[in-house]
């Protein structure tokens, strides 16, 4: 897969492998998780980052995990059950 890709390919591709998903848990899972984020981050609120947002994003991110913050997706998927 491309490194970068435009979202409304990321959007297609998440779609087609979401349609290849048979178990009802995970498709309750991402169910609920979509739910959150329609909850917690109203779409009239979405913003595009500038690019030195989204670097001093991967910067702190790479910290954060190199100084152990971080949550394993078992951790995130208990959230939402």
């Amino acid at each position: 897969m491309q490194a970068i890709m435009d979202l409304s390919n990321r959007k297609l591709l998440f779609i087609q492998e979401f349609l290849k998903i048979n178990s009802e848990k995970t498709i309750a899972h991402l169910e609920m998780v979509l739910k959150h984020e329609v909850e917690t981050n109203p779409v009239d609120e979405l913003t595009a980052f500038t690019i030195e947002e989204l670097e001093a994003r991967v910067k702190q991110s790479e910290k954060d995990f190199l100084d152990g913050k971080f949550k394993t997706t078992k951790e995130l998927l208990r959230k939402y059950e």
